[in-house]
């Protein structure tokens, strides 16, 4: 029998004198981050920057306070993303590198350097071995792999391909280079219902990679040669064309991103912590956000990246929703889980099953809750 694995949670209730920023602080702390050995230790913290324009993203104000205990502990920090699979602001180091600015990652306000961990464009990666299940030798990025701790700082939030976004989604994909990337995505292609295709063109306006035309009934049609899985006409479609597959892909994505995120964290010290504020329904991939769907919870933190994402879509679920957000749009009713009610498709329960399979963490979790 698994033993329970310690969440630690703290509310978004602050006082005189005593900040959220506070309490980030007190919930490494009491969580235990201290234990780690970072002494002259390279110590990537994973994160994701935001699309320029998604205000939803994780606030550099958290990065920096992470930054400062981490060189209290005499370690080297540094804040570090893989490039996106599709050509947009974070398709490539130098874009990336001007988003990351933009949204306020720059040594002036964190204390450390932004490494895009797998190089200018996406080709800087490493192998790791691991023979399981989907993949057999996974590709990290350059970074992630020569680092020797490795924590990450997510923001929890919807996910139109994998339900939700939380610490398995930050490291799996977000630590894949782009082959990497093309991997896990490689049975994850959009469908169209030409039936409901109104003309509009805005799957094709928004297609990253150009995949999507118009036919000879002037229906938008993919071109799955160059389609890559990304999800953009998905959202970018508001009368349901375009859609995910039933066949069982999106199954396979997430238990492709639990082995990336075995591989990322594979025979290294590790350490996450997840915010549960701005849970916006879709990622931060956008450069747009949604109105959340609950209200602000607060921030957890364990050593187990698997009982962290299953306590924060707990709580999630546990929360009221806010009225007027996508939850109104799509019907939800009370006792329905949100993320599967926003994304029916994204399957993030067979996610979290095989990331338990695998050894990478328990979904059985004991929540410890501190002022």
């Amino acid at each position: 029998m698994k033993s329970l694995a310690r969440v630690y949670f703290t509310n978004m209730r602050t006082k005189h004198r005593y900040n959220l920023l506070d309490k980030f602080d007190r919930l490494m702390k009491t969580a235990g981050m201290e234990d780690i050995e970072f002494q002259n230790k390279f110590t990537a913290i994973k994160l994701h920057f935001g699309e320029p324009g998604n205000l939803a993203y994780v606030r550099p104000n958290y990065a920096a306070r992470l930054v400062n205990k981490v060189n209290e502990l005499d370690g080297k920090p540094f804040l570090t993303d893989c490039n996106a699979l599709y050509w947009g602001k974070r398709g490539n180091a130098v874009d990336h590198l001007h988003s990351a600015i933009e949204n306020g990652f720059n040594p002036l306000v964190t204390g450390a350097n932004v490494i895009i961990a797998d190089g200018l464009t996406g080709s800087e990666y490493e192998e790791v071995p691991i023979n399981l299940k989907h993949i057999k030798v996974a590709k990290i990025g350059a970074a992630l792999f020569h680092s020797d701790v490795i924590i990450s700082l997510t923001h929890f939030k919807g996910h139109m391909a994998t339900g939700f976004g939380g610490a398995l989604k930050n490291l799996g994909m977000g630590g894949g280079s782009r082959q990497g990337k093309m991997e896990m995505h490689s049975a994850n292609k959009p469908k169209m219902e030409e039936e409901k295709c109104v003309e509009c063109g805005a799957c094709i306006k928004f297609c990253p990679q150009k995949a999507i035309a118009f036919n000879e009934r002037h229906k938008a049609q993919i071109n799955y040669d160059l389609c890559i899985g990304c999800g953009q006409c998905i959202v970018s479609c508001h009368y349901g064309s375009a859609h995910g597959s039933f066949e069982g892909s999106k199954v396979d994505l997430n238990e492709k991103i639990a082995e990336y995120t075995y591989a990322v964290l594979k025979d290294k010290a590790h350490f996450h912590i997840s915010l549960i504020m701005n849970v916006a329904p879709d990622c931060d991939c956008f450069g747009f956000n949604d109105q959340s769907i609950v209200q602000d919870i607060g921030m957890a933190a364990s050593f187990d990246p698997v009982a962290l994402d299953r306590a924060c879509v707990d709580l999630v679920n546990k929360a009221p929703k806010i009225p007027g957000s996508e939850l109104d749009d799509k019907h939800w009713e009370e006792g329905l889980d949100k993320f599967n009610h926003i994304h029916p498709e994204g399957r993030w329960q067979e996610g979290l099953a095989h990331a338990e399979a695998i050894g990478l963490g328990t979904q059985k979790y004991e929540l410890v809750e501190f002022e």
